[in-house]
C-alpha cells in the first residue's frame, strides 16, 4: 500500500497542509517583495523570499516523542541525536519505565529544535484525550509516535487525536535489531509485515497514512534512519516557511492581478503604442517580450533567477507556456483560435473599410489581453517555484 501523500495549498507557494506555526514575515522583507513584484523585477524578489526563509530557519520548533511505555522512546531521542546512552546530555533510558515527567533536549542535528520526551500513554489509565490535554499536545508542531513489538490501539488513538489536531506526524517502528534476530522470515518479508500491518491499523480508523521508518536505536545510522533525518529537516523547513510563506504568496497573486487590470485597462484605452511600450500593435511576438519583461519572467531574468537558486535556466522555462508566441498558441486553445491564419486574414482586410475599424481595434485588444494573462499564469508559476526552491533547494 502507498502511504498517502500531503496535498500542496493551491497558492503561488505550495506546502503541505498539516504543516502549522506561529512564525511571520519581517514587514520590511515584505515590502520589498512587493515592491519587486510591482517593478518586475524578479530577482529582487528571489531575494526577499530568501531573506524571509533565513530569518524564518531561526523560528524555535517543538517536536514531541509519545507512544506506549515500554517502546524505547527516550532511546529514540538518543538515536536520534546521536549520542550514546552514557553521555551527560542523554535521555535517561532503562528496562522499567524511566520518563515519569515531560522532558526536553537539544540536538546539534536539528538547531532551534526541542525534542520532547513524553511518559508513555500505558503508564495511567487516562485517556488519549485526556493524555493529549496532560502533555500539551497543542504545543507542539509535530509527532513522533514511537512503536515497537505490536502497534496496539493506543498507538492507532493517538494517531487519530493528532489527525484531528491536523498536525504532522510520523510513525517509527524502534526495536528492528530485535525483530530481526528472532524472526524466521526475511528481512524484506519482516520489514512489509510490519508496514502493512501499521497501515491496515491506521485504515480501519479512518486515518491517512503517515510516513512509517523502521529503525533500530542501536543503530542510529542504518535502516531508515538516514531517511527520517532527511524527511526531518525538510519538514522543519516547511514548519517554520508554510504559513508566512503563503500570507506573502497571497499578498503576490493580488499584486499580479492589479497589474494585470492596471494593464488590461491601458491597453483598452488605446493603442499598445504609447500605452505599454509596444511599437506595432500587430507583432504578437513583441507584445509577449513586452509583456514577459513587465512581469520580470523575460530570459534575462529568469537567467539571474536560476543562477541565484543555484540551477539551469530550463527548470524555470521547462513549464511556461510564454516562452515565446509559438508556445503561447500551442499552450493555450483560444489564443491558437485568435490568431489562426483564416481570423488574421479576415482582420487584416477589415482594415481597410474604414467603418470596420473599431472591428480591428477590438480584436487587437482581445489578443492583447489574452496573452497578458497567459503571462500572469506563468509570473504565478514562478513563484510557486521560488518559494518551493528557497525552501527545499533543487539538486544540481
Amino acid at each position: 500500500m502507498a502511504e498517502t501523500s500531503y496535498a500542496p495549498l493551491n497558492s503561488s507557494f505550495a506546502f503541505a497542509t498539516s504543516y502549522q506555526t506561529a512564525g511571520g514575515i519581517l514587514p520590511e522583507v515584505s515590502r520589498t517583495v512587493e515592491r519587486a513584484l510591482k517593478e518586475g523585477k524578479m530577482l529582487d524578489v528571489v531575494y526577499g523570499v530568501k531573506e524571509t526563509v533565513a530569518a524564518l530557519s531561526q523560528t524555535p520548533v517543538n517536536i514531541t516523542v509519545t507512544g506506549d511505555s515500554g517502546n524505547g522512546m527516550s532511546s529514540f531521542i538518543n538515536a536520534l541525536r546521536i549520542i550514546g546512552h552514557e553521555e551527560d546530555a542523554s535521555a535517561p533510558t532503562g528496562v522499567v519505565r524511566t520518563t515519569q515527567t515531560r522532558a526536553k533536549y537539544s540536538s546539534s542535528q536539528f538547531p532551534n529544535v526541542v525534542l520532547w520526551d513524553l511518559p508513555g500513554l500505558g503508564a495511567t489509565a487516562q485517556t488519549v484525550d485526556n493524555y493529549g490535554e496532560e502533555m500539551k499536545f497543542n504545543m507542539y508542531d509535530l509527532f513522533i509516535i514511537i512503536a515497537s513489538e505490536q502497534f496496539s490501539l493506543n498507538h492507532v488513538n493517538l494517531a487519530k487525536v493528532i489527525q484531528r489536531m491536523g498536525k504532522r506526524f510520523y510513525i517509527v517502528w524502534t526495536k528492528l535489531d530485535r525483530d530481526l534476530s528472532t524472526c524466521v522470515l526475511s528481512e524484506v518479508r519482516l520489514l512489509q509485515n510490519i508496514r502493512e500491518n501499521i497501515q491496515e491499523n491506521l485504515q480501519k480508523e479512518g486515518v491517512n497514512i503517515p510516513p512509517i521508518f523502521l529503525v533500530s536505536n542501536l543503530d542510529p545510522l542504518l535502516h531508515d534512519f538516514p531517511k527520517l533525518r532527511d524527511m526531518l529537516h525538510k519538514d522543519l523547513s516547511n514548519i517554520r516557511c508554510c504559513v508566512p510563506l503563503n500570507t506573502l504568496s497571497g499578498t503576490c497573486e493580488k499584486i499580479i492581478d492589479e497589474k494585470v487590470a492596471f494593464l488590461k485597462e491601458r491597453v483598452g484605452n488605446g493603442g499598445s503604442e504609447h500605452s505599454v511600450c509596444i511599437r506595432d500593435d500587430d507583432d504578437m511576438e513583441e507584445c509577449v517580450k513586452t509583456y514577459r519583461l513587465k512581469f520580470g519572467i523575460d530570459d534575462q531574468s529568469l537567467q539571474q533567477v536560476a543562477q541565484s537558486m543555484g540551477t539551469v535556466v530550463q527548470e524555470y522555462k521547462a513549464n511556461l507556456k510564454s516562452q515565446n508566441m509559438h508556445t503561447l498558441r500551442r499552450g493555450d486553445w483560444r489564443l491558437r483560435l485568435m490568431t489562426c491564419i483564416l481570423v488574421s486574414v479576415f482582420f487584416s482586410i477589415l482594415k481597410y473599410l474604414p467603418c470596420l475599424r473599431c472591428c480591428v481595434a477590438w480584436f487587437r485588444r482581445k489578443k492583447h489581453r489574452r496573452v497578458l494573462q497567459l503571462v500572469a499564469q506563468d509570473t504565478k508559476i514562478i513563484l510557486k517555484k521560488i518559494g518551493k526552491d528557497s525552501i527545499s533547494p533543487p539538486l544540481t
